[in-house]
């Protein structure tokens, strides 16, 4: 059976249901998933805003971990980068409808690398054995 990150939440610091403080890599292959906006298949983005992105943006990120044999609990770290104007709390109702593990974030505010993309999302995964 192949072990999977475990969640740190130090008694002293607030303990998130979304998400945990650190995470415990099992030793083994790593993979790193670099940033994926909100587009199709065709490299278009999609259309219907924040909410429509974000979603968009993890379900690329799954097909990034499924062609690695691996799932969302298999990840140990995500950032996410949003457009500095939006509302955080539209891409966090959005990712719920997508993410079920509870998995180390980062958000910051900085525009992603992509023109008219509001939200990019990259990965790190500790891969099954």
């Amino acid at each position: 059976m192949t072990a999977l990150p475990t969640p740190i939440d130090p008694p002293e610091l607030f303990t998130s249901p979304a998400f945990p403080q650190g995470m415990i890599a099992p030793a083994g292959r790593t993979l790193y998933v670099g940033g994926q906006n909100g587009v199709d298949e065709t490299g278009a983005l999609v259309e219907g805003g924040l909410g429509a992105q974000t979603e968009r943006a993890l379900r690329n990120v799954l097909a990034v971990l499924a062609a690695a044999d691996a799932a969302p609990e298999h990840v140990v770290k995500l950032t996410i980068y949003l457009d500095p104007g939006v509302d955080p709390t539209e891409a966090y109702a959005a990712s719920r409808a997508v993410w079920t593990a509870r998995t180390c974030v980062t958000v910051l505010g900085v525009a992603p690398s992509n023109p008219g993309a509001l939200v990019e999302i990259e990965a790190i995964a500790a891969l099954p054995d």
